[in-house]
C-alpha cells in the first residue's frame, strides 16, 4: 500500500472540535461555544453539570480505583510537602509484575509523557516515525513538533495494521526511521497486531530500528493470537513497551505510565524526562493497583460483559462493529460522525471525536451499564 509521508497534522482534538450547536444546560451551553479544540469537556464545567454526563469518549475506567487504591494514595497524601518521599515501591512492583530489572523501566505522567520522551530522544536529526493512520495520535503530533515526520500508513480493508507494508516503508526510508510506532491493540479501532505479525515485524525490519509498541490496552484482551511484547525486550531486541495506569487501573487523572525497554534505550530516553513529573498519590496508588489484581479482574469482567451486550445490540439494529479487543468500539454509522456525535452531546453523551479518515465511524468507550443503557436509548433515537 502506498505510504504517506506527512510533515505537518492538523490535530481535531477533543470533544469540542467535534461538537457543536445547542446544549441543554446552560453550562454546558457555555462550554461548547467557549471551550478551544485541545479543551477536556470537564475544564469549563461546574462539577454537577460535568458529573451529570455520560462521559464514554475518552477510554477511561468509568468505576474508578479500588478501595485498595483509593486508601493507599489518602495514606500517601502525608507527603504532600516533600521530593524526596518513599514511592510505594512502584519500581520494584512493575519489575516485579514483568520479570525484568528496574535499570530497563522508565516513570512518566501516563503513558503518554512516555511516547513523547520516546519521540524526543529518537526523532533527533529529522527521523521518521513509521506506523498506522488512524492510530492514537499523540506520537505524530510530537513528530510535528520536534520538526520530525511521520510515515502513515492506511488501515487494511478489515481496518487492522498492515505489517507488510510498514516493513516495506521502513526498508525503503532507512536510515532515516527514528522508530515504528505500533498501538497494540489499536486505538480507536480495537483491533490487535497478532503476536505472529509482532515477530514478523521485529524480524522484518533492520536490526537497529528501535519499536514502539503501545500496549495501553492490553489488559482487555482475550485473543489467544496475542501476546504482550516485553519478552522481546528480555532477548535485548529493539523494542520499548509502553503501559498505562488510565484504562484497567482507573488512574487516568492521576497521570502514570511507564516504559519497558533495554537499557540502552532507557539510557537514550531518561534525559528528557523529568524524575518530579509523577506524583507521590500516583505511585502509591499505582503500587496497590498492581497488587489488586482480584479488583482489576472485576473491572475487566465487568467492561468486556457489557461491550459484547452493547455492540450485540448495535449489530441487531443493523450497524456493523469492528471486532474490539479492548475497552472501546467503534461502529459504522452509514453516514458522517460529526452530525451524530452532536446529536449526542446535545443530549448529555459524550462520545469519541471523528478519527479520519473513518469519517462514518463513531468510537464508543464502555461505560457502566446504565451508562450504556443511556447510550443505546439515544443511539436508537438519533439513528434508527
Amino acid at each position: 500500500m502506498n505510504a504517506k509521508i506527512i510533515s505537518r497534522r492538523r490535530f481535531v482534538g477533543g470533544v469540542a472540535a467535534a461538537v457543536g450547536g445547542a446544549v441543554c444546560r446552560p453550562d454546558l451551553r457555555a462550554w461548547a461555544q467557549t471551550a478551544e479544540p485541545v479543551a477536556m469537556p470537564g475544564e469549563r464545567l461546574s462539577p454537577d453539570a460535568y458529573d451529570s454526563l455520560v462521559k464514554i469518549c475518552f477510554n477511561e475506567n468509568p468505576y474508578g480505583p479500588p478501595e485498595s487504591v483509593l486508601k493507599a494514595m489518602t495514606g500517601a497524601l502525608k507527603y504532600a510537602n516533600r521530593y524526596g518521599y518513599p514511592d510505594g515501591g512502584i519500581m520494584q512492583a512493575i519489575a516485579a509484575h514483568h520479570g525484568v530489572s528496574p535499570s530497563n523501566i522508565i516513570l512518566g505522567a501516563g503513558s503518554t509523557e512516555i511516547l513523547d520522551v520516546v519521540g524526543t530522544a529518537l526523532l533527533a536529526g529529522r527521523k521518521k516515525v513509521v506506523g498506522a493512520e488512524p492510530t492514537f495520535g499523540s506520537v505524530y503530533e510530537h513528530a510535528t513538533g520536534v520538526k520530525a515526520d511521520a510515515i502513515r500508513l492506511p488501515l487494511r480493508a478489515d481496518f487492522r495494521q498492515d505489517i507488510p507494508a510498514t516493513i516495506q516503508a521502513v526498508k525503503d526510508n532507512h536510515p532515516n526511521v527514528g522508530f515504528v510506532y505500533v498501538c497494540n491493540p489499536n486505538n480507536p479501532t480495537g483491533a490487535i497486531v497478532t503476536k505472529a505479525e509482532v515477530k514478523e515485524l521485529l524480524d522484518g525490519i533492520p536490526a537497529d530500528v528501535p519499536v514502539l509498541i503501545d500496549e495501553a490496552y492490553h489488559h482487555f484482551v482475550e485473543s489467544p493470537d496475542y501476546a504482550t511484547s516485553v519478552p522481546y525486550v528480555l532477548e535485548g531486541r529493539q523494542v520499548i513497551v509502553a503501559r498505562t495506569f488510565s484504562k484497567i487501573a482507573a488512574l487516568a487523572g492521576m497521570r502514570l505510565g511507564y516504559g519497558i525497554a533495554p537499557v540502552n534505550l532507557i539510557e537514550q530516553m531518561r534525559p528528557y524526562i523529568d524524575r518530579l513529573d509523577v506524583n507521590a498519590l500516583a505511585k502509591w496508588g499505582g503500587s496497590a493497583a498492581m497488587k489488586d489484581t482480584a479488583a482489576l479482574e472485576r473491572v475487566r469482567s465487568d467492561i468486556l460483559r457489557t461491550r459484547k451486550k452493547a455492540t450485540a445490540e448495535l449489530e441487531r439494529l443493523g450497524y456493523r462493529v469492528i471486532p474490539s479487543e479492548t475497552n472501546f468500539f467503534m461502529v459504522h454509522l452509514r453516514q458522517p460522525v460529526r452530525p451524530v456525535i452532536s446529536a449526542f452531546r446535545e443530549r448529555g453523551i459524550l462520545v469519541g471525536r471523528p478519527f479520519p479518515p473513518m469519517l462514518e465511524h463513531l468510537r464508543v468507550s464502555v461505560g457502566t451499564p446504565d451508562e450504556m443503557a443511556r447510550f443505546m436509548t439515544a443511539f436508537k433515537a438519533i439513528m434508527v
